[in-house]
């Protein structure tokens, strides 16, 4: 034997040494382990498919659904925008063709003959639009400082019974004004407030009040009192802290508070009418009323609808630009966490 040759050394069985040997009882476990491995894959398998099979009919579900949604949204939206499009329509009519039934046929006979008259003619609408503006603009101012002050306090300095008074205060939306007009006037008239922009502007800010701080304390409680804390230890006065901290969190309920205080303002009417006797300081809804009669008591349903129109621009406008602050103070504090 040469020396490059070596003998292994075997067992009795003729297996090298040192080589596992393998068993039934290996091959057995073997087996089985294959077995479950199969089993689970074909398991994974199926439920592979049965989640591709859910996944796929709820992607064919989620269309329909979303296509039902758009529908009911677009009957919702053309039920609201119905009323305004009318108007829109009438108002280029003239005379009782105004009153006939909508059709096409009145896209042909359309003009701006009544918008031309109304802006036009002598005691225009021009002046009543910015009384109405500057009424309105002051009982917003008004009603949405105080609100947020009252808002304020009502979530901020809490006391036993706090609660009680909240809602008696809000209990005043539920006073008519109809109840109220009267013993109003008197007040009015005994501070030499009647017949005045001033006294108006402290009538409506009053019944829009109540509203505004409920807005304002639903925003104070979504606030996060850390901020204060933290304003307070660098030394800020609870002012401060409302004016230079809080400003930002609060923005959209201050907008949907004055926003709703104006568009409260702008289309009151019966206090208009009564506390105002001056013919120079009526406001657009006070004047809409002496415009609305033509000669001999026949209604200009023409005009009637073009002021409408005019007096609903600046509603729409503002809702537009400022929509998402609205919806965001609306919505606060109506969720918790």
């Amino acid at each position: 034997m040469s020396s490059a040759e070596t003998t292994m050394p075997t067992d009795l069985q003729g297996r090298p040494n040192g080589v596992p040997t393998v068993t039934d009882h290996d091959r057995a476990d073997r087996a089985a382990t294959d077995a479950v491995a199969g089993a689970s894959g074909a398991a994974a398998g199926r439920t592979g498919a049965a989640s591709a099979s859910t996944a796929s009919r709820s992607a064919r579900r989620r269309p329909v659904a979303a296509t039902i949604f758009y529908a009911v949204a677009i009957i919702v939206a053309a039920g609201m925008l119905a009323p305004l499009l009318t108007a829109l329509l009438r108002s280029l009519q003239h005379g009782t063709d105004a009153i006939q039934p909508i059709d096409f046929g009145m896209l042909a006979t359309s003009s701006l003959g009544n918008y031309a008259q109304l802006l036009g003619r002598s005691g225009d609408l021009l002046p009543y639009v910015g009384n109405s503006i500057v009424v309105g603009v002051g009982s917003a101012v008004l009603a949405t400082l105080c609100g947020a002050l009252a808002g304020y306090a009502f979530t901020r300095y809490t006391f036993r019974g706090s609660n009680v008074v909240f809602i008696f205060f809000l209990s005043i939306i539920m006073v008519p004004f109809q109840a109220v007009v009267i013993p109003l006037l008197s007040v009015l008239d005994d501070l030499h407030l009647a017949d005045s922009w001033i006294g108006l502007i402290l009538v409506d800010a009053t019944y829009a009040l109540p509203f505004c701080v409920f807005i304002m304390r639903n925003t104070f409680v979504e606030t996060p009192r850390e901020l204060e804390e933290a304003a307070r230890v660098d030394g800020a006065n609870g002012w401060q802290t409302l004016v230079l901290v809080l400003r930002p969190l609060i923005l959209p309920g201050v907008v949907s508070a004055g926003l709703f205080a104006f568009l409260f303002s702008w289309t009151e009417f019966l206090g208009a009418v009564t506390f105002l006797s001056t013919q120079s300081k009526f406001t657009l809804p006070v004047q809409l009323l002496n415009l609305e009669l033509g000669t001999q008591g026949v209604v200009n349903y023409g005009f009637l609808e073009a002021g409408a129109v005019i007096a609903a621009i600046p509603c729409v406008v503002l809702y537009f630009l400022l929509q998402r602050y609205y919806v965001a103070g609306l919505v606060a504090g109506s969720v918790k966490g």
